[in-house]
């Protein structure tokens, strides 16, 4: 796919030695991870609650178990694999051009394609923390627990919490800070597979100082006016074609 957008991309990548990525959904949706507000999205799907609701932490703490029926059914994608985007970004990090990853996906797949460098804003299913001692599981053990997963531990048996952000908890401000000083910082800022629409994550991309920011999401969003390139196409198909 060869366009003026995607030349004008290609060049910026070729000139930068210090691009950041922050992405979304859209990055996810095409390993066929489904996301919350598309028209087939989870929140256009019909349960007993709603999943805002189900994945709020005073739900979790109410109604573990049904959270849980949920949670394994519909947040966990074992069997996903990454995509052209995650390949080509891990690529563009082994170059030395992309400093860091910043996303707003809790599947991992950055990290299994190769990248390093990856700030989880809203956490991982891959990791789950025992609430009473500490200790951390797989998603393994979170999926082949029957009905809520309790601790191992000798003496323990504590409830174990997936290690991911709910719906009325806050960010982990650690992750917050690297991630606004690695856009700060950055001479390019490549925003990907997000509808730019849910703060505080949203609001990001207000740190940037440079003049390269470039959007590329199937939909328009919000700040495609203040973009210094926009690119209405799938992020897989734009970012294999300039990054090899």
């Amino acid at each position: 796919m060869i366009s003026r957008e995607t030349e004008q991309l290609s060049k910026w990548i070729n000139e930068s030695d210090n691009i950041v990525f922050f992405g979304g959904a859209g990055v996810s949706t095409e390993s066929n991870i489904p996301d919350f507000r598309s028209q087939d999205g989870l929140y256009n799907m019909k349960y007993k609650y709603p999943p805002e609701t189900i994945i709020s932490h005073s739900f979790y703490m109410k109604n573990t178990e049904e959270f849980y029926r949920f949670y394994k059914d519909k947040m966990i994608y074992r069997e996903a694999k990454p995509n052209r985007a995650h390949i080509a970004l891990a690529g563009l990090e082994k170059q030395g051009k992309l400093k860091a990853v910043i996303t707003q996906n809790i599947d991992g797949l950055h990290q299994l394609a190769g990248n390093e460098n990856v700030y989880e804003l809203h956490g991982s299913v891959l990791r789950n923390y025992c609430e009473d001692c500490g200790k951390f599981f797989d998603v393994d053990y979170i999926l082949n627990a029957e009905g809520v997963p309790y601790c191992d531990k000798e003496g323990c048996r504590g409830r174990i919490k997936p290690d991911v952000v709910l719906y009325e908890e806050g960010l982990d401000s650690k992750i917050i800070e690297k991630a606004v000083m690695a856009i700060r910082n950055a001479d390019m800022l490549i925003v990907g597979g997000t509808s730019l629409t849910v703060y505080p994550a949203a609001g990001f991309i207000d740190y940037y100082r440079g003049n390269k920011l470039v959007l590329i999401n199937k939909d328009v969003t919000p700040v495609d006016g203040r973009a210094d390139l926009c690119i209405h196409e799938k992020i897989g198909d734009v970012l294999s074609s300039v990054i090899k």
